[in-house]
């Protein structure tokens, strides 16, 4: 049974490492691009936009509108 416990204790490690891996590889080549002024102005509005449409999205499943 401790091997069972042992075994299910390693998944939360590959899950971070896997995580930590795709943004590492989503963001290295943004960081890049993110030299250019005009470009990095790009960047951080296309941040700001996804960070608010993800608030909106939460806020709407989280407090609904009710039809009445």
């Amino acid at each position: 049974m401790g091997e069972f416990f042992s075994n299910v204790s390693r998944y939360p490690k590959y899950l971070i490492t896997i995580v930590l891996g795709v943004f590492t590889a989503a963001i290295s080549p943004l960081i890049k691009r993110g030299r250019n002024p005009i470009t990095a102005i790009a960047l951080v509005g296309a941040l700001f936009s996804g960070l608010l449409t993800i608030i909106f999205l939460l806020k709407a499943m989280a407090f609904p509108a009710s039809i009445t």
